[in-house]
């Protein structure tokens, strides 16, 4: 069975940080393009960050760059995020996806919440 499941999600202050993480099972890992999405609140699910599936080559959404960075452990089936210097405005549902060629995946998504 093909899963993903995502954690580490929480409530943080302005300008903290935090680690999500996404683990896979059932499925070949290191053959699929891991990412990164987000959806807040009254809005459309957008692009986060992507890491291919070999060589880590990264891409980012411009509202993220410089702040956020995604890596992989193909040893662990496990894909991260981590956040830092986090604003109000990244308060969204975070979910992983797994791709290759037409197979898709997503995760459930985990709740992160900026506020003072």
């Amino acid at each position: 069975q093909v899963q993903l499941v995502e954690s580490g999600g929480g409530l943080v202050q302005p300008g903290g940080s935090l680690r999500l993480s996404c683990l896979a099972s059932g499925f070949s890992f290191s053959n699929y393009v891991m990412s990164w999405y987000r959806q807040a609140p009254g809005k459309e699910r957008e692009f986060v960050a992507r890491i291919i599936t070999a060589g880590g080559s990264t891409n980012y959404a411009d509202s993220v760059t410089g702040r956020f960075t995604i890596s992989r452990d193909n040893a662990k089936n496990t894909v991260y995020l981590q956040m830092n210097s986090l604003k109000p405005e990244d308060t969204a549902v975070y979910y992983c996806r797994a791709v290759r060629g037409l197979s898709v995946t997503w995760g459930q998504g985990t709740q992160v919440t900026v506020s003072s």
